[in-house]
């Protein structure tokens, strides 16, 4: 059985202060909540405070937005693994759609990551996503293969085993439109299909596939009921801390 994880995406918010004071009401709020695994990924500025404040509860991880495939070196404005394993970084997050789009992240660099972080045993939180231009074109599937056979090159099925990977549709995150569940499962259940001819079938029964797209409190509990959604990467909905705890809650 797979535990279903949650992770909070604050991309560029919250200030330091902002963050302790989201971790005061959620720890509290949270309660003793284990059933589910709960992850949050800070802007880099806060990691160092809000790694501190974790490390006093083992209910949340701690995850990074991005890093560098380079070990420590000459790239200006950059993070390498070993900057966030000594801040107790469990997970990062590779590949999302915005760093795709606008950054221009590319398969091959979201792979480099990927070897990067597995190597310095950081989880990666593998992002792939259709655009609408995409979805309506029929290119779903085609989409999603590329993406998954190009970003594990090269990745070990043991590796392979400890990724999450997070399907993001693009034309459902910050648009308030979301994936049906029936869209959404089919989606999932293509990516394991994807997982499994690449690592084989063990490996795929155990990775867990998030879905992220226009995550909320009131859609929650539908979207995590299906068989291949194994959790949420979260967005806008989890800037607020009682409607994040809604959201675990809302999982199991």
């Amino acid at each position: 059985m797979r535990k279903k994880i949650i992770a909070a995406n604050w991309k560029m918010n919250k200030t330091v202060g902002e963050s302790m004071a989201f971790l005061d009401t959620f720890l509290l709020e949270l309660g003793d909540e284990r059933r589910v695994e709960v992850v949050i990924a800070p802007p880099f500025t806060a990691l160092a405070k809000v790694s501190e404040r974790l490390s006093a509860s083992d209910r949340v991880k701690l995850a990074a937005q991005n890093m560098h495939w380079e070990k420590p070196g000459a790239f200006t404005g950059e993070i390498s693994a070993e900057m966030l394993r000594e801040l107790f970084v469990r997970y990062v997050i590779l590949g999302h759609s915005e760093r795709r789009t606008l950054f221009g992240e590319t398969d091959e660099t979201v792979n480099r990551k990927t070897r990067a972080a597995l190597a310095a045993s950081l989880r990666p939180i593998l992002c792939v996503g259709e655009t609408l231009e995409e979805r309506d074109g029929g290119k779903v599937e085609s989409v999603l293969e590329r993406q998954l056979r190009l970003g594990l090159q090269g990745v070990s099925p043991e590796d392979m085993a400890e990724l999450v990977v997070a399907y993001e549709p693009v034309w459902a995150i910050g648009t308030g439109r979301t994936a049906s569940p029936a869209q959404a499962q089919e989606a999932h259940a293509f990516i394991r299909s994807q997982l499994a001819s690449l690592g084989g079938k063990t490996v795929a029964d155990k990775v867990r596939i998030q879905y992220g797209g226009s995550v909320k409190p009131g859609n929650a509990a539908e979207l995590m009921s299906q068989p291949d959604i194994d959790g949420a990467l979260v967005g806008g909905a989890s800037l607020d801390a009682r409607g994040f705890v809604e959201i675990v809650k809302n999982s199991n």
